[in-house]
């Protein structure tokens, strides 16, 4: 019936031997599959039962069903239901206004029905769902319940699986005329009170709280109303409604590469898998759904958190398919057994979930160490049900501009996030028409879980979730928006020409491609026109700002926007971290007289990794260090004699960098960190670190150090940044109270912090020097 095998076709001569469930929501539905039964019934007197098979809180009306169950094991029972078809819809998946005032015009009331049959009576569809025998649906009966709790084998739980299993078989028709966008989960709290599965699971949490199971079952049932998803076709309608009016502000056509959409296709089809996003803005959770909606593909669980579970808005996303989480649960064994039995009947019926594996909004850019709560209950949930080959699918959505990037600059300099609210998503639907640019799609490679970890292996867990952190970082594509911030915030505060932006463009895309770096569709056609219109974009919406009066258009960025543009730069930081620390690690030793120069080399890399270590995902130093050598490798062959070779062979080494980019990538977060190391450099002996005290002084005495030119710009000004800092200082044990010695060793890396800066500071000159080098464009407007 609904278990993949090929459908029986109906045969006059064997009516007799079958049972029809009429699946009909009124009598017009009644009548007319009747009448198609009588049809195709000749002579014989068919047997049926119409009930109408809701997924809902409320028992079905099973008594005439289970009569008509104890026929011949070879009895085939047929489903049926009315498919009613919506003229022009499949075109272009409109929904009107009129169909949210009357209701889904696919589920047509007894008079509305009338009425569309007058005007045609084509668009009431006769759906023939999958056939099985009563000897086949007592078989799955027993392997999918165990056999139930009834005291025979065709008493009303029987029924009632029969029925779920009609309403199933249905789906699985309606789905041919429809599409598989619309594959929603059916029965969800039925199939979990029945898995034998789940029995027993609240059996063993009876032993373990010494609780009746009976007591149980009733604290699992609102949690199930709770946890437990309602997606419907009209709801995942208006959610691509939304979606589509959310990115209204940008381009229409999302850019995504069509091999990498038929490898996800096939692995939704497939596989139980996750699709796990980086979170950027509160709409890029938005753009997985989107995309397969509208490439018709199975619809995606989401999570969400519970503060988003507000007024209408929370229906609204229940209905359309997201599952509402509590923040904290650690202290409630039903309601964590009820969503990992949830997690695990999704999966095993190839229901994809999707959420932020980050866990919440990147404030600064880059990507955010993961969380393992959803992806531990995903684990958890395959390793209780012996579910295989879990695949999760890095996801990266690429905007030119980023409505909560503003949001996230405030919050960095001390200013409360707002609640999230009906006034607030208004307010914020509004802001989003403003014209954006474009989205680009980017899907890594699925990380394959063969067998699931055990839930107490926190080391598999982890190394999971850094392959999923690894992957979104390569498929991360270099845009327009990141390389010009990364651009003209390594050249702040001098701006730059039109020419010079466009040579170093040139220059960053040869790296790029020559790294395998992803660059987006602008960058990589070379199409002027659509690079000077994102670049328009960027002007417009004030984040970048272009002189035109001159004899050269020069373009720059205002001080008051570097936390801002960092944010669009740190996006791609990873990229060039590498390149980075090598560049840093150079012009270290071209201003000192470091002896053995290859030995002070690598010294002084493995240095810079610590020193950021709490910004950034490193490989194991073995593999650091070859990808170090790689990439000295790409800049010049020759970089190990190079090296040896001392002053001279550095200073060929640092040409063949140009332009370098190591000051753009990393002079913040090492002025934010000496921001930290000054204040408790100062520290009282015995003081100890009030966290949120120091914070808060960070952010004003940063404000203070930029207006005194000891930071170079307000980008290196965030309670992030410092956080880091600090962390940074606990790791090296300058966090405790402070004593002489610890006093000195924090003064110690204050010095060590503000010479890097400096050096950095240096390499930002070199690169102004090679600009003003440059000859001035043609016509001055390119």
């Amino acid at each position: 019936m609904a278990d993949g095998t090929p459908r029986t076709p109906i045969v006059t001569e064997d009516a007799a031997d079958r049972l029809y469930i009429i699946d009909a929501r009124n009598g017009v539905e009644r009548r007319l599959l009747l009448d198609w039964v009588h049809a195709t019934a000749g002579d014989a007197e068919p047997q049926w039962t119409s009930l109408a098979i809701e997924d809902g809180d409320d028992a079905l009306p099973l008594d005439m069903l289970q009569s008509r169950l104890g026929g011949l094991p070879s009895r085939q029972v047929v489903p049926l239901r009315i498919a009613w078809r919506i003229p022009g819809f499949d075109r272009d998946r409109a929904l009107k206004i009129r169909h949210l005032i009357f209701g889904d015009p696919r589920h047509p009331g007894p008079i509305r029905s009338r009425l569309i049959l007058l005007r045609d009576r084509r668009r009431a569809q006769i759906l023939v769902g999958e056939a099985a025998t009563l000897d086949a649906l007592r078989t799955r009966y027993r392997a999918q319940t165990g056999g139930g709790d009834d005291a025979g084998p065709d008493g009303p739980e029987f029924a009632g699986f029969v029925a779920r299993q009609a309403g199933l078989a249905l789906d699985v028709a309606e789905r041919g005329i429809r599409g598989s966008r619309y594959k929603v989960p059916r029965f969800v709290a039925d199939g979990l009170r029945t898995s034998p599965k789940f029995r027993a699971a609240l059996a063993d949490l009876s032993e373990r709280t010494g609780r009746p199971v009976a007591d149980l079952f009733r604290e699992a049932r609102p949690l199930m109303k709770e946890v437990i998803a309602r997606p419907s076709a009209l709801f995942l309608d208006l959610r691509a409604r939304l979606d589509r009016m959310m990115f209204g502000g940008y381009a229409p056509e999302m850019e995504v590469d069509a091999a990498e959409l038929a490898k996800l296709r096939s692995v939704l089809r497939e596989y139980p898998t996750a699709i796990l996003f980086t979170h950027k803005t509160y709409i890029d959770g938005a753009t997985p759904s989107r995309l397969t909606y509208e490439n018709d593909m199975p619809m995606l669980h989401s999570f969400g958190g519970a503060n988003l579970d507000f007024a209408v808005m929370g229906n609204f996303f229940r209905r359309s398919g997201m599952i509402f989480i509590r923040r904290s649960f650690q202290d409630q064994p039903v309601y964590k057994l009820v969503l990992r039995h949830y997690i695990a009947w999704l999966l095993a019926k190839r229901f994809p979930l999707s959420w932020a594996f980050e866990g919440t909004r990147s404030r600064l850019g880059k990507l955010m160490p993961p969380k393992y709560g959803l992806m531990k209950y995903v684990l958890d949930a395959a390793h209780a049900t012996g579910t295989r080959d879990v695949h999760f699918v890095p996801f990266v959505t690429s905007f030119d501009l980023i409505r909560d990037v503003e949001e996230y600059a405030a919050e960095q300099t001390g200013r409360n996030k707002k609640p999230e609210s009906l006034s607030w998503f208004l307010g914020y639907m509004k802001s989003l028409k403003e014209p954006s640019g474009r989205i680009r799609l980017d899907i890594g490679n699925p990380v394959v879980i063969a067998a699931a970890p055990g839930a107490d292996d926190k080391r598999a867990l982890e190394r999971i979730a850094f392959a999923v952190a690894v992957e979104a970082n390569r498929v991360t594509p270099l845009t327009v928006t990141s390389v010009m911030c990364l651009i003209l915030l390594g050249t702040a505060p001098r701006g730059a020409t039109a020419a010079e932006l466009l040579v170093t463009i040139s220059a960053l895309k040869d790296w790029a491609r020559a790294r395998g770096i992803r660059l987006s569709r602008e960058l990589e056609s070379g199409d002027d026109a659509a690079l000077s219109a994102t670049v328009d974009t960027l002007v417009e919406s004030g984040l970048l700002t272009r002189y035109e009066a001159g004899s050269e258009n020069v373009y720059s960025i205002e001080p008051a926007h570097h936390p801002m543009a960092s944010y669009y730069r740190n996006i791609i930081v990873h990229h060039f971290l590498d390149r980075a620390m090598i560049e840093i690690a150079l012009f270290q030793l071209r201003d000192a007289d470091s002896g053995d120069a290859t030995a002070a080399f690598w010294a002084a890399t493995d240095r810079l990794r610590d020193l950021f270590k709490f910004e950034f995902f490193y490989p194991p130093r073995d593999e650091h260090r070859a990808a170090l050598e790689a990439e000295l490798t790409r800049i010049d062959p020759a970089w190990a004699k190079r090296l040896a070779s001392g002053d001279r062979g550095v200073a060929q080494l640092i040409r063949r960098c140009q332009p370098v980019v190591g000051h753009a990538i990393l002079l913040s977060f090492a002025e934010a960190y000496s921001v930290v190391a000054d204040l408790l450099s100062r520290a009282r002996p015995g003081e100890a670190v009030d966290e949120k005290r120091l914070l808060d002084a960070a952010l004003a005495e940063g404000k203070q150090a930029y207006l005194l030119r000891r930071i170079s710009s307000e980008a290196a000004i965030g309670k992030f940044l410092f956080a880091n800092g600090l962390s940074l200082m606990r790791h090296m044990g300058l966090a405790e109270p402070a004593t002489p010695d610890i006093l000195a060793a924090r003064r110690a890396l204050l010095m060590e912090l503000r010479g890097l800066a400096n050096v950095m500071e240096s390499m930002r000159l070199s690169t102004l020097a090679l600009a003003d080098r440059l000859p001035p464009s043609g016509d001055g407007h390119a």
